[in-house]
């Protein structure tokens, strides 16, 4: 049960989070127990939503997005998170069950995706503090510069749904999936 409660339907929470909630149901077709729980706050729900539509336009392709979510829950061993990419992976990514294990494990079996998740691995377990060579590598598969800053803007928006499905210990609402593979 999550330690923080979350609304049981749209129109349960906050007034000003209602209008957000029906468009991510419009887009989901349901209003997955993460938002509803974001909703508490209005103001982090939008801020939430804002980055989401935001990133959603940039040049990352939907499967390398998918890609580096898995990783960055894997690694911060979020089971409510795990469970919502890996039905997202693969249903709405096409990612092979082989893809979602690897990029669990924080690679690709796509050879330029694999230079991204492995970035972005690298981003959270260092804070930020990865190399030259880093972003030499990412250079070389063909990432440009605006391209990296969407990587690492990725890796923080997950690191937050990560953290705050932790702190909240929110009900999982997709095929539980367990955080624990080797990586």
């Amino acid at each position: 049960m999550s330690r923080i409660t979350i609304p049981a339907s749209i129109d349960a929470a906050p007034e000003a989070s209602q209008p957000l909630l029906r468009q991510v149901e419009k887009q989901l077709g349901s209003a997955p127990n993460l938002f509803r729980l974001a909703a508490r706050s209005p103001a982090a729900l939008e801020g939430y939503l804002g980055i989401f539509g935001a990133l959603g336009k940039g040049r990352l392709p939907a499967a390398t997005r998918e890609r580096i979510a898995l990783a960055i829950a894997e690694f911060n061993g979020c089971g409510y998170c795990l469970s919502a990419h890996t039905y997202l992976g693969s249903n709405l990514a096409k990612l092979s069950p082989e893809e979602i294990a690897a990029n669990r494990a924080g690679r690709s079996t796509d050879a330029r995706a694999d230079v991204a998740v492995r970035f972005a691995r690298k981003v959270v377990e260092t804070r930020g503090h990865v190399s030259d060579a880093d972003l030499r590598d990412l250079r070389a598969a063909d990432y440009d510069d605006a391209q990296i800053i969407e990587i690492v803007q990725h890796v923080a928006l997950n690191i937050w749904t990560n953290y705050l499905n932790e702190v909240a210990q929110t009900d999982i609402d997709f095929p539980a999936v367990a955080p624990g593979i080797a990586a």
